[in-house]
């Protein structure tokens, strides 16, 4: 899964397609459960959605700006707009209801 920076963020969260964004670090437990889980999610839905990953430990700056200040936070992006989110690890099954609604 490709990682974004503050670099590039606002260039990718604002393309035509809707992102995912899974803000993580990696000292934290739960985000180390959900990256696989957001893998096999980013291979289903590689032709609906774009998915990242940002490490908020060293892009401080798109996380602030976006107050995320609880990992893991994934957030769905559509045209640089926040379509939803949400906080901790959820089960495949539920990550994709949520992505099914908000697409």
């Amino acid at each position: 899964m490709e990682k974004i920076t503050d670099n590039n963020f606002e260039e990718i969260i604002n393309g035509d397609k809707p992102v995912l964004v899974d803000f993580y670090t990696e000292w934290c437990p739960p985000c180390k459960m959900l990256s696989p889980i957001i893998e096999k999610i980013q291979e289903e839905f590689k032709d609906k959605i774009n998915v990242f990953k940002m490490d908020i430990d060293q892009n401080p700056v798109s996380a602030n700006n976006f107050q995320i200040d609880r990992i893991p936070t994934v957030v769905l992006f559509f045209k640089g707009e926040i379509k939803s989110s949400f906080i901790g690890l959820k089960e495949k099954d539920d990550i994709i209801n949520w992505l099914n609604e908000n697409i």
